[in-house]
């Protein structure tokens, strides 16, 4: 296997060949540590919940807390190797190491196959919002303006990058509390100058029971949220660019615990007891904003659209930035085009962003021409992914804790809990709910995995042939070589 490099802070170690100065450390702690915070509030969570929660009812709960354990272990087990040896390709970079050049090769492509999409998917998003508030402005032309500006930022540092998360993350940060805050107030009976005859802890259980729909619904509640928790395993790729990888991720695997319990189960939580989970406003207003118009809080509809807004270009910014640091690392490793792993002299893989934006741009092109199908087929297609990665890093954890062990054990300061039982116990919880998906037709769970097994299979077939056509080189090189040595050895 190949042996642990030792990184210094900000650059990425990679492999021999590296084209240009490489990756800078311009993250600053408090960018890695708001980016750790931010990076599991998505836009899903504000927009997708109600469906959740009209599905499954109050037991919601019970499936956010499922899915947010099986991101606490997977996020354990990228740190035990982020931290041993920080790198742009993050789990990829550990899939090639550990698994072959071919696993490093697939779940890196995909990875970034799903953030190009996601950037089409919230350029619409938050396109939409402007739109509704500067109808002069197409909504096409918001989405370009949204992608253009981004482009931007990530172009000139990724100090830049740091900075716009940071306060784009604060916004999520900042309006997660407050609504728990006030929300609980409210629950309780002691927020100022608001009466909720709705609101209360009898919410949890007075409408049906906690679940109205059978045990069942718990894991159809799981299809329906474990796509909002991608971006965790952010953090890990930024390491690479912070002023201390190592502590970096150190503290974002220590934290996801109480980031999940707090602004999922937390809010989720206040949801729930603040409005009765089968009130049809749920649906048509969103989760959130339903809950605060049940208080009377005037404007309610437009701070949450300011506040999804926030949560869009902050998913945006992010999606770039991770796309462009995959393909920067894939091209360091020779699995990609050698241009994706130069940098400008401001530690910039300009090439990568470019691609990857541009990407960004066909697909948003193809959400607006062809909605229902070439758009509907690259959402399901990569719709899967996040298990998939989640996979990788479980199998990947399994062989590259006696990789360290052997090399590097000084290395190993973040450990996986009971390894390598729960490691397993992990793969398994989550094989199954590829299985569950397969079986759920009314959510489209059977399509999505189905196209992004598809998808998956054809990216590593092609990494087959790639790394069958490298080693049938490597050969021929070897045969050439005592070839020509051959007669000097007579000759001797």
């Amino acid at each position: 296997m190949t042996s642990l490099p030792t990184p210094k802070a900000g650059n990425d170690p990679g492999r021999p060949g590296e084209t240009g100065g490489g990756l800078q450390a311009g993250l600053k702690n408090r960018h890695l540590s708001m980016i750790a915070i931010g990076g599991v509030i998505g836009a899903g969570l504000f927009v997708g919940s109600s469906t959740g929660i009209a599905t499954a009812g109050p037991g919601i709960l019970l499936s956010y807390a499922l899915v947010g354990t099986l991101v606490v272990l997977v996020m354990r087990m990228l740190g035990e190797m982020s931290v041993a040896n920080p790198t742009s390709g993050s789990f990829s970079a550990h899939a090639d190491r550990a698994l072959g050049r071919w696993a490093g090769f697939s779940i890196g492509w995909l990875y970034w196959f799903f953030w190009v999409v996601v950037l089409a998917v919230e350029a619409t998003a938050g396109a939409k919002i402007l739109e509704g508030w500067i109808p002069a402005v197409p909504q096409w032309g918001w989405a370009l303006i949204v992608m253009v500006v981004l482009t931007a930022t990530n172009l000139v540092s990724v100090g830049s990058y740091g900075e716009f998360e940071f306060w784009f993350a604060g916004i999520k940060v900042v309006a997660i509390g407050a609504f728990i805050v006030v929300g609980a107030l409210a629950v309780f009976g002691v927020l100022p100058g608001v009466h909720s005859d709705k609101a209360g802890l009898s919410n949890l259980t007075a409408h049906g029971g906690f679940l109205p729909h059978g045990p069942g619904a718990i894991l159809t509640g799981v299809l329906l949220v474990v796509f909002s928790f991608m971006g965790s395993e952010i953090p890990t790729l930024a390491a690479s660019e912070a002023e201390d990888p190592q502590q970096a991720v150190t503290k974002a695997t220590n934290s996801i615990i109480w980031r999940i319990a707090v602004f999922y189960l937390g809010s989720i939580f206040v949801v729930i007891c603040l409005i009765p989970w089968n009130d049809p406003s749920l649906e048509k207003k969103g989760s959130y904003v339903a809950a605060l118009d049940s208080l009377g809080i005037a404007h309610a509809g437009q701070i949450m659209n300011f506040i999804v807004l926030a949560s869009v270009l902050s998913c945006l910014n992010s999606g770039l930035y991770t796309a462009s640091r995959m393909a920067f690392s894939l091209g360091q490793r020779g699995d990609a085009p050698k241009s994706f792993a130069r940098t400008t002299r401001r530690g910039v893989p300009l090439a990568a962003i470019i691609v990857s934006v541009l990407f960004g741009f066909l697909a948003v092109f193809f959400n607006y021409k062809f909605p229902d199908s070439v758009f509907l087929f690259l959402v399901n297609s990569s719709g899967a992914v996040a298990i998939f990665v989640w996979l990788v890093i479980c199998f990947s954890q399994l062989r590259m804790r006696k990789i360290i062990q052997r090399e590097a054990p000084e290395k190993l300061t973040v450990k996986m809990w009971l390894y390598p039982y729960l490691t397993w116990a992990t793969t398994a919880l989550m094989l199954a709910v590829l299985g569950y998906m397969l079986t759920d037709t009314e959510h489209n769970g059977r399509t999505t995995v189905s196209l992004s097994l598809l998808v998956a299979a054809v990216v590593v077939a092609i990494a087959l042939v790639k790394q069958k056509l490298s080693r049938d080189r490597t050969a021929e090189a070897v045969t050439d070589g005592e070839a020509d040595q051959a007669p000097a050895k007579v000759g001797a």
